[in-house]
Order: C-alpha cells, then sequence, then structure tokens
C-alpha cells in the first residue's frame, strides 16, 4: 500500500470544471485504490496536439505528491500546466490522501531588484524569481480582481493594465471551493507572469484567512488585502503569520496589507487599524458589506457612506498610507463610474477597485491630475527649487508667497503626475 494512502481505500473526489462553457481548466476525477499502480484516461479537445504532454505531466504530479496506487480521470479543456498541477492536487486531497509534499509549478523568471535569498532545507524550494519588490507608496489607481477559482481569467488579464490584479478567495468563490482555489491560487502566483501589475490576493476572512496565507505567501505576493476588518488586532494577527511563512519559505522582499474595512465597527476603529503595523500600506472599504451592516440602501451618489469614506481617508492620511476607495458595482454605467471616481479623487482616496476591465480606463483618466492642475504645480515646484537654490526659506509665485504645504502638495502631484506617464 502507498505511504500516501490508508486502510478504508478506496476514496474518491473530484476538483476543476469542465463542460461546453468551461475554458482554460480542467476537471479531475481522483479514485485512491489500494493497489494496481496508476491508471490515468483522457478527454481533451486537444488531445491530438497535447494529450501525451498532459498524461506525462498527471503521471509526473502523482508522483510527486508520493500517489502510487489511483485511478485517475481527466476532462480536460485547455488548461494549462499549473491548472492541472493544482486541480490534480486538490482532488487528491480532497479524497483524503496524506500528501508528502505539494506539486508546484516551474516558476517564471523575470529580474528582481534583490535576488531571493536561499530557501531553507526544509521548505519546497526557493520563490520565484517574479517581477521586482512592490513599493509601499506605489501607484494603486486600479485594482482588478480576478475570481479564485476561474483560471480563465488570468494569462490575458495584465494586457488591460490595471496597477494590481486581485486573485480572489473570498466572495466570488464558493465556500465548497475554497480549499481548491487556494491551491490554484499559489500556482498561478508562482507560474503567471502579470507584467507589471501589482499581485495581490484577497484572503477569507479571518480566522479562515489564516489558512488562504499558509498556501499563498511562500509564493511572494506583492500584497494581501484582509476582508472585514473590525479591530487592528486582526491585522497584527495576519501580519505575524505572513511574517513567520516569510522566514521558513526563504521570502525577503516585502507583503504589503491593505485591510478591508465593511463595518460600522470598522469604520469606527479606522485608524487603529491603519497603523496596526508598518506593513499595511494601504486602507480600504467595502461598501456592499458596509451598507448592509447599516441597514440602508448602497446608492450611486454616495451619500449614505459619505461618512465612512472620509474617515478612511483621514485615517489613511493620518497613518501615512494611502486611501482606496471601494468598488463601483455597475458595469455598464461608465459615465456613473467617472462621476464617483472623479468625486473620489477630490476626496483624497488614490485608487479604487474594478470588477471589469472596461472600468479600468475610466478610473485612470478619472484619477490623473488635470493639464493646468500640473502646469500649476510645475510652476510652484519650479519656484521652490529656485528658492532652494537661493537659500531662501520663503517660496513666491509672482506676487504670491507659497506656503509649505502648497509646495509639498504641488511636489507630490508631480510625482504622482510623472508616474502615471503623464509628465516625463
Amino acid at each position: 500500500m502507498s505511504s500516501a494512502t490508508e486502510t478504508t481505500l478506496p476514496r474518491s473526489a473530484e476538483a476543476g470544471h469542465w463542460g461546453k462553457d468551461v475554458r482554460s481548466d480542467v476537471h479531475v476525477a481522483f479514485e485512491a485504490r489500494d493497489a494496481g499502480g496508476v491508471e490515468i484516461s483522457l478527454e481533451s479537445r486537444v488531445a491530438a496536439y497535447y494529450g501525451s504532454a498532459i498524461l506525462e505531466q498527471t503521471r509526473a504530479v502523482l508522483a510527486e505528491l508520493g500517489v502510487q496506487h489511483a485511478r485517475v480521470a481527466i476532462h480536460d479543456e485547455g488548461a494549462l500546466p499549473f491548472v492541472i498541477s493544482a486541480r490534480i492536487e486538490a482532488a487528491a486531497k480532497r479524497a483524503g490522501i496524506a500528501l508528502g509534499k505539494r506539486s508546484l509549478p516551474a516558476p517564471y523568471s523575470r529580474p528582481e531588484a534583490c535576488p531571493p535569498e536561499p530557501a531553507p532545507p526544509e521548505s519546497s524550494g526557493p520563490p520565484p524569481s517574479g517581477p521586482e519588490s512592490s513599493g509601499k507608496d506605489r501607484l494603486r489607481r486600479s485594482r482588478l480582481y480576478l475570481p479564485g477559482s476561474e483560471p480563465k481569467y488570468y494569462i490575458n488579464a495584465s494586457l488591460h493594465a490595471p496597477d494590481a490584479v486581485i486573485l480572489d478567495l473570498e466572495d466570488s468563490v464558493h465556500r465548497a471551493e475554497k480549499d481548491a482555489a487556494r491551491i490554484l491560487v499559489r500556482n498561478t502566483l508562482r507560474a503567471v507572469d502579470f507584467g507589471p501589475c501589482e499581485r495581490m490576493v484577497r484572503i477569507n476572512q479571518l480566522p479562515l484567512g489564516l489558512e488562504d496565507l499558509a498556501e499563498v505567501v511562500g509564493e511572494s505576493p506583492d500584497l494581501i488585502l484582509i476582508p472585514k476588518v473590525e479591530t487592528p488586532e486582526q491585522v497584527q494577527a495576519a501580519d505575524r503569520m505572513i511574517g513567520e511563512i516569510k522566514a521558513r519559505s526563504g521570502v525577503n522582499r516585502p507583503i504589503w496589507i491593505m485591510p478591508i474595512v465593511e463595518s460600522a465597527l470598522g469604520i469606527e476603529n479606522a485608524l487603529a487599524i491603519a497603523a496596526a503595523t508598518e506593513n499595511v500600506a494601504a486602507l480600504t472599504i467595502g461598501l456592499e458589506d458596509y451598507t448592509a451592516d447599516l441597514g440602508v440602501v448602497k446608492t450611486t451618489e454616495g451619500r449614505e457612506s459619505q461618512y465612512a469614506r472620509s474617515r478612511i481617508v483621514n485615517a489613511a492620511h493620518a497613518a501615512g498610507i494611502q486611501a482606496i476607495d471601494s468598488v463601483f458595482s455597475d458595469v455598464a454605467d461608465m459615465d456613473g463610474l467617472r462621476r464617483w471616481a472623479e468625486a473620489s479623487r477630490a476626496t483624497g482616496f488614490e485608487g479604487m477597485g474594478c470588477i471589469h476591465p472596461g472600468q479600468i480606463r475610466v478610473i485612470h483618466q478619472a484619477f490623473q491630475p488635470a493639464a493646468i492642475e500640473i502646469e500649476k504645480a510645475q510652476k510652484i515646484v519650479a519656484a521652490f527649487d529656485e528658492a532652494q537654490s537661493k537659500g531662501l526659506a520663503v517660496v513666491s509665485l509672482g506676487s504670491k508667497m507659497i506656503d509649505p504645504p502648497v509646495v509639498h502638495r504641488a511636489l507630490k502631484l508631480v510625482e504622482r503626475a510623472k508616474a502615471m506617464g503623464v509628465i516625463s
């Protein structure tokens, strides 16, 4: 009997999806056995081209997982290797197999600012090289939500040019799919190149979210979103676990945190949450749950959430981090989205979430400073530079004296315009 099985065999389980409306996924039916070796059957529309490769990969993954005796039926819908590995592992786990190790896909390779330190011997291998480490104050105008159980959205997500992609393990994933989704997200972080996009993961509400962290942190996401945060202790608990996993896995790059405040209690604790740890890079709000907590209707004007959103902005700036707005849920109303995003920027937010790629361009335009703003800011910065070069403590523009806060705001606006590529 395989060391990876128990005496109550056979057991069976499934993972993944298949059917005429499914793309880039695979369905794996796994039956563990006491003897007989490994039997694999395959159905795929691309079997003539990739059938041999899929079968070879399946045998390799099973061997890596320590499975010696099993019957595996695969229905492929154009899945890439990292998806196939995730679905086989999830099905084996659901069948009750005590896996000796994980089956990790080969990492994509891109230059990194600081090469990772060698992983400790007990880890499952060094973390992927990945993109350069994400800065704490990097541009976060838009973050595109991608369902954690739907691989079809992953490969082309960066083509829409959001500032960040969110591999979502919370609301977009059915309760019964949480276990398989976190394995898929883990493999996605390792194998998919999202280009310049910041790679975020929204975990589940604590304590379930701690299980998500255990699976994904070793693959170096740039930022973790923690939903439904009400106290700073929740953020600190997640931050401690992230630090412990980083140390075990040999991850030496920062992993930032963005708490999502979604209740009246969370709003009242906003400043403490924002300042819970130095790894908090931004603070955001979830308006669907917040308005539900208040028992009011969420409107496109946002009057019912004005107080809460103002608290988020004030708390974030008081803590020296970014304030990020919620999503705009009507994907067909681009005029409403533009008005919301423009008002959001005027309130003090630096970005917002989006649930459809079509929203990204509108959001970026709304959060871009107007030409007249940039011109005025550049003049103020030029006057400041001239005063500095002359050793003057007072900055003047024409006949007007410029206060230090005005100079600071102008400097920040110019730097932000540069980051957006509006000016060189």
